[in-house]
């Protein structure tokens, strides 16, 4: 799910031949893409960029990263690459392309880019890496499970170095600790270089934002246009970044509140916003006890988080909010789901995320700092707080950072569009003003009256596709910090 310069090169880092302006011909060969990229639309194909393993040491082990391309097909009005990012770190992207062409990314957009997927290093078809992680065992997720009391926090902080110290006995071929936004924003400048383009554009969302940062920061004459959309507020993802997806939830929940409350006859929620709100905690609370078919107390507040990402999914998580409420006679189950020993298909993602994250930045490493953050956030965040805030295994990461996190830089070209929902459950507004703050006049903060997880494309507002699709197009960059109304609805 979840979560970011120095021009050029950084400290503690040879600089590699490209980044010192040493072009290498245009090399990518295209052909059909792995048979579970999807193949719609048709024209998607894919290739493979070798890379350094580490780039301290450029001629040594390589890798390979996989991209993909849907190419312009208006060669009078193409101008460039656009480089896609769909968030994580760990996700998977050689098929974004088709969702946003699903989405109605507009025809000027697809004429004017070869849109270029990926899977980053370390994902999928990219040299993918793993810890090992099972469907049986008590780490499950990305996000730590609610804890009620410090006691909690203890007990996933053991669960937190087991998979830190699984991790590192997976960890066979030394891969793991080469995994940082720093690395993936120079991979994403040697796939420039070989695609022959002397400039690259870059649109991504949420982890893509982190990403996008640091390369516009350590590359500022390289970046063309950049549109940084659902904003982490750094090139990296720390203690702090994960506490404002509490933040972010008690942001955008009352949008879900009120969409529930006007269809009370229908769900039986409650018949205002704060009659949800404490249905919520009753739900939450009730499975806290007795968890329900699977469900338990943690499980309810992450889905529901989730459902928070797009308004689509409202009537989805009301409905399963009516059913647990009517289950008081249905059978207990235990606190995690059932599974068996078998590797679980998030292994590959899980895996990536820690290492990204964990590589990228510093951690608190002694248990009563986590405990701290949980008994403020829990007050201070109720709805969510007490597991963002939560012990990950980052606290127990064997390999430390091996360079400093990318600062974000505001000595280059004004090409940053800095897109942003103001209701936004994983990455709140403040991401994004922290964002277009470092950035200073390098960058324009597009805020969107909205609520979810992506505004461009993936969202509704009509303002926020028209600015970003102007931008993209033509370079028309807000001439300062602008805000797009909300969209009329049907409601």
């Amino acid at each position: 799910m979840a979560v970011l310069g120095l021009t050029g090169a950084l400290v503690g880092v040879p600089a590699v031949a490209a980044e010192q302006g040493d072009e290498p011909a245009a090399q990518v060969q295209w052909g059909a893409c792995p048979e579970d990229v999807p193949a719609d639309p048709p024209q998607l194909q894919c290739a493979t960029v070798p890379v350094p393993l580490d780039y301290s040491d450029p001629e040594g082990a390589q890798i390979e990263i996989m991209i993909s391309r849907l190419a312009s097909k208006n060669p009078d009005k193409r101008r460039g690459v656009l480089l896609l990012n769909s968030g994580g770190p760990g996700g998977s992207g050689l098929g974004f392309s088709k969702l946003l062409f699903s989405r109605g990314l507009p025809a000027d957009v697809l004429d004017s880019y070869d849109l270029i997927g990926m899977d980053t290093r370390g994902v999928g078809h990219s040299t993918p890496v793993g810890c090992g992680f099972t469907d049986d065992q008590a780490y499950f997720s990305n996000i730590p499970p609610y804890a009620v009391d410090d006691a909690a926090v203890a007990e996933q902080a053991t669960i937190a170095k087991g998979a830190a110290e699984q991790c590192a006995a997976n960890d066979r071929q030394g891969r793991l600790r080469h995994l940082t936004t720093a690395n993936t924003a120079r991979d994403l400048d040697r796939i420039r270089a070989a695609l022959g383009e002397e400039k690259a554009s870059f649109l991504g969302f949420s982890y893509g934002t982190a990403l996008g940062a640091a390369y516009a920061s350590m590359f500022p004459e390289r970046s063309d246009r950049i549109v940084l959309d659902s904003n982490i507020g750094d090139t990296f993802l720390d203690h702090d970044g994960m506490r404002r997806y509490a933040r972010g939830m008690e942001e955008t929940f009352p949008d879900f509140a009120k969409w529930a409350a006007a269809r009370h006859d229908s769900y039986g929620l409650g018949r205002t916003p704060e009659e949800v709100r404490k249905t919520y905690f009753t739900i939450a609370e009730r499975l806290d006890e007795t968890p329900v078919d699977g469900m338990d107390g943690s499980l309810f507040r992450l889905s529901t988080f989730v459902s928070l990402y797009n308004e689509s999914s409202y009537g989805q998580a009301a409905q399963s909010w009516q059913s647990l409420l009517n289950s008081a006679g249905a059978a207990p189950a235990g606190n995690q789901p059932a599974g068996t020993a078998a590797p679980s298909p998030n292994d590959n993602s899980w895996s990536v995320f820690l290492a990204v994250t964990c590589n990228d930045v510093e951690w608190p490493e002694d248990v009563q700092t986590y405990q701290r953050a949980v008994a403020e956030d829990r007050k201070k965040y109720p709805l969510y707080g007490a597991a963002t805030a939560n012990i990950m295994p980052c606290a127990y990461w064997q390999q430390g950072p091996s360079e400093p996190p990318v600062e974000v830089s505001d000595d280059g070209p004004t090409n940053v569009l800095v897109v942003q929902n103001q209701r936004d459950p994983v990455t709140p507004l403040r991401g994004a003003e922290l964002l277009d703050e470092k950035f200073g006049e390098r960058s324009r903060l597009l805020s969107v009256d909205g609520s979810g997880h992506g505004a461009y494309v993936l969202g509704t507002n009509p303002c926020a596709l028209n600015v970003t699709t102007s931008y993209l197009v033509d370079g028309t960059m807000p001439e300062r910090d602008m805000t797009c109304e909300a969209a009329r609805t049907s409601g």
